[in-house]
């Protein structure tokens, strides 16, 4: 079979392709037509093909023929045709053909009669929206309506789907979700989920999900659009049972997810607590594919991370603790971050569920291991994790410090993370620096102090406020040399910007910062001997500025410890 193949590919290589690729260009149709399909069959599934005909300069020719009303129909569908294929190369050949203005050609000739070039444009048009990630606000209202004129009920499934898709994809800012909702989206979208076909419903659940997501006004306009007589929550409740296929229990589970994170719909909500919840826990589970458990993984993190209840019925839900720990060993990086995701939400508020997590079994192994891991993904996931856990007293005197977790937290800050990242390693060392902790000793000797007061420096106003509040909880019956370090790291200089930092977040934690500098009263007359008189000052600007009463309140408590 092999031999058979070999003349097919060497006539395709770029030295033996020139008669080929001199045809497209012919004045004759039919070699034109003969070119263009010998183009097509060569570059189905070869990236290595799609280039050499790419670097050959076919593109431009490709559009002109597909935009020339004046070409043969067949021509112009094969070129669209053609065009799709080279869009499902590279992140280069993408580049090349948005770069080329393809995506407005493709909807000018929306206009056009022939029904299969039409299908051939919406084919190459849903290609290319899955592929451009970068684009915002690229269809005007008047092109939305015009596609959502393809997904009516006498329409294609083909249409119907190409649609979604398009729609899905482009639904990436608040402006886009509002203008979908705008010309009419929900209530066609609506009735496409009572299309008997998977091929339609998937990417119209992809597309609701992706409207309604932290946008409550289209949220609210969707969980009230009815196809029917029924509501859309409705008919979405009906796709998650455990008979449909997984993709689509997947995408429904998203869109009721993201429609009760948005406000259309209550926690105690039945289709979310009997219906949505179940699915998610059912689907993390061992026996389904790794894609998908990592995916509803992902989803159950954002369902379950703001509700206690949520997090209660999920926690002790159909072993779900020990299908995450088991989602911890796969090799892909969307399944280890949706594990270490779930469980943050999860150990979020409830002591008793942050005790499961973390004595389950190899599970602070797991954590230590991400953090520790080369991907800054994973890093940021097991770091969350840990923030969550941390909030546990019991679990910071005895298995935070029997496994020092400090170490690599401390390792991921110096390191020059990203913004994202230091935001949240800095949010879990607040907790590590608490009174009771036994890591706070550890962590002064190899330099936290000088590493927090680097923070609050910062032009982020959540690094700032997680230096002042980290430094607080050090200084908080801390030792006078503790304090004195403190002092002596962040300059009276530097305490005056954070007493007049616009964030007033910022602004109560430095109060309750100095509060804990100056008090007990031993501490009182040594910090008033070294710093008094600029921390007076410091806390009258306070009282003199426009600040609200539980402000001035805290620098009155601070003015009340020297008084006394």
């Amino acid at each position: 079979m092999l031999s058979e193949m070999q003349p097919f590919t060497a006539f395709m290589n770029v030295e033996n392709t020139r008669s080929y690729i001199d045809d497209l260009y012919s004045s004759d149709p039919e070699r034109c037509l003969s070119s263009i399909i010998c183009i097509k069959n060569s570059v189905i599934g070869s990236n290595r093909q799609k280039e050499s005909v790419i670097a050959q300069g076919i593109v431009p020719r490709l559009i002109q023929l597909l935009k020339d009303d004046n070409v043969k129909t067949n021509v112009r569908i094969e070129a669209a045709v053609t065009l799709g294929s080279l869009a499902k190369g590279t992140e280069d050949h993408i580049e090349l053909l948005l770069k080329s203005g393809i995506i407005q050609m493709l909807l000018d000739l929306l206009d056009e009669e022939d029904p299969k070039l039409v299908d051939a444009c919406l084919c190459c048009l849903r290609t290319l929206s899955q592929q451009d990630s970068s684009s915002l606000n690229k269809y005007s209202l008047k092109r939305l309506k015009k596609l959502l004129s393809f997904a009516g009920p006498k329409e294609s499934t083909q249409r119907q789907a190409c649609i979604a898709t398009i729609l899905g994809a482009a639904c990436k800012s608040v402006t886009e979700q509002n203008n979908l909702c705008q010309v009419g989206a929900p209530a066609v979208l609506a009735s496409l989920l009572a299309v008997k076909c998977s091929a339609v419903r998937i990417p119209v659940l992809t597309c609701l999900a992706a409207m309604c997501y932290n946008n409550p006004s289209v949220a609210s306009e969707i969980a009230n659009t009815e196809y029917k007589d029924t509501k859309v929550p409705f008919h979405l409740s009906t796709l998650i049972c455990r008979y449909r296929q997984i993709e689509m229990q997947l995408e429904a589970a998203r869109c009721l997810t993201n429609l009760y994170r948005s406000g259309a719909l209550c926690a105690s909500d039945s289709i979310i607590t009997y219906r949505t919840l179940p699915c998610l826990v059912r689907l993390c589970q061992v026996e389904n594919l790794e894609q998908h458990r990592a995916a509803a993984a992902e989803t159950l993190a954002y369902l379950t991370e703001v509700d206690i209840d949520l997090q209660k019925i999920a926690s002790i839900s159909n072993q779900l603790v020990s299908a995450l720990v088991d989602l911890l060993n796969c090799q892909s990086v969307s399944a280890r971050q949706a594990a270490f995701r779930t469980f943050a939400s999860l150990g979020a508020n409830d002591e008793d569920i942050r005790k499961r997590i973390i004595d389950t079994k190899c599970l602070m192994e797991k954590v230590m291991e991400g953090l520790e891991d080369q991907n800054k993904e994973i890093n940021l996931a097991a770091v969350r994790c840990l923030h969550s856990l941390s909030r546990s007293v019991q679990q910071l005197r005895t298995t935070f410090q029997d496994h020092s977790v400090w170490r690599p937290l401390m390792t991921i800050i110096l390191g020059s993370p990203s913004t994202e990242l230091l935001t949240a390693a800095s949010s879990a060392l607040c907790n590590l620096l608490l009174e009771f902790s036994p890591a706070k000793e550890p962590m002064v000797q190899q330099g936290v102090v000088n590493l927090l007061a680097k923070l609050t420096s910062k032009p982020e106003p959540s690094l700032r406020l997680n230096g002042v509040w980290a430094l607080m909880n050090l200084a908080f019956q801390a030792e006078q040399r503790v304090k004195s370090q403190i002092l002596n790291s962040l300059g009276t200089d530097q305490i005056f910007r954070l007493l007049a930092d616009p964030d007033t977040r910022v602004l109560m934690k430095t109060l309750g910062l100095l509060r804990n500098l100056v008090s007990p009263r031993p501490h009182t007359d040594t910090m008033m001997a070294l710093h008094g008189v600029q921390i007076m000052q410091g806390v009258v600007l306070v009282l003199e500025g426009p600040h609200a009463p539980e402000i001035k309140e805290q620098a009155l408590c601070i003015l009340g410890i020297f008084i006394e």
